[in-house]
């Protein structure tokens, strides 16, 4: 990973949006600083799309999509993505499961989570998880004193013994049924709402992210980043950023907007 000093200026001015993680990426020590929130306005007041692409919850993105400064959230690791449509007053929300598939497979991720917490001592099922539509989220550190690794590689073999796919992120395990993962439905959102095929334009794009479960997303894009505490998964990454700031969390994430930002507008 390189320092993000070297991302190239003129590469920086041909960006047309950014993606980014949530925990640990926009926030730090699990809060929203005003700072990474600012971020994100100017960034799309510059005529960037902004596109949190989180593990969080259903229940969580929708004000997101409403609320924040971006152009719309995918969540559930790829679940779905929600896009709020201001001046019809509509919200679109595309998932990859039709409402039945997901109720039934709830049941089943339900008899999971009691199973796991049975097998690993400290692990919880994830606070958020009653606002979730699709997966599976086991708090291994977010509202738990942290677990040991062996205690999360545990809960990620029990959850792929069960036929789940299983990401680990900043926070929590996340299980789900389904082979999709945070690119295959960034990919569908850029193509559906905006006509832009993401495998062409991947140049065109900053992802932001700080964990595992952001491998696809630091392999498809040159110009991924890594916020500083991206270090702490040094050996669990499949694949690794491009660059790495200097700051963690959302420090780190203000020193990508101000990267992008004064390469559109030089001193």
């Amino acid at each position: 990973m390189l320092p993000l000093a070297d991302f190239p200026v003129k590469a920086r001015r041909e960006i047309r949006g950014v993606f980014c993680d949530i925990d640990d990426t926009l926030t730090t020590g699990g809060r929203l600083t005003a700072a990474a929130y600012a971020g994100m306005e100017r960034l799309q007041k510059a005529g960037l799309a902004v596109v949190p692409i989180t593990g969080r919850p259903a229940g969580w993105c929708d004000p997101i999509a409403r609320m924040w400064p971006v152009s719309a959230v995918v969540g559930e690791n790829g679940a779905f993505y929600f896009r709020y449509d201001a001046a019809r007053r509509a919200m679109q929300r595309r998932f990859v499961d039709d409402a039945a598939t997901r109720a039934a497979h709830r049941a089943r991720l339900a008899a999971i989570g009691e199973e796991i917490v049975k097998a690993v001592p400290g692990a919880a099922v994830a606070a958020d998880q009653l606002y979730r539509e699709t997966d599976l989220a086991i708090d291994y550190c977010e509202d738990v004193a942290r677990l040991p690794g062996a205690a999360v590689d545990r809960i990620v073999a029990i959850m792929e013994s069960r036929g789940l796919t299983a990401k680990v992120s900043s926070i929590h395990v996340n299980g789900w049924f389904g082979t999709y993962d945070k690119l295959t439905m960034a990919r569908l959102l850029m193509r559906e709402a905006f006509g832009i095929d993401l495998d062409l334009a991947r140049a065109a794009y900053v992802f932001v992210g700080d964990s595992p479960n952001d491998a696809p997303l630091f392999a498809h894009f040159p110009h991924a980043v890594g916020v500083a505490n991206i270090r702490e998964f040094d050996g669990r990454l499949t694949h690794a950023p491009a660059y790495v700031t200097r700051e963690r969390g959302g420090s780190g994430f203000h020193e990508v907007v101000e990267c992008l930002l004064a390469a559109r507008n030089p001193a």
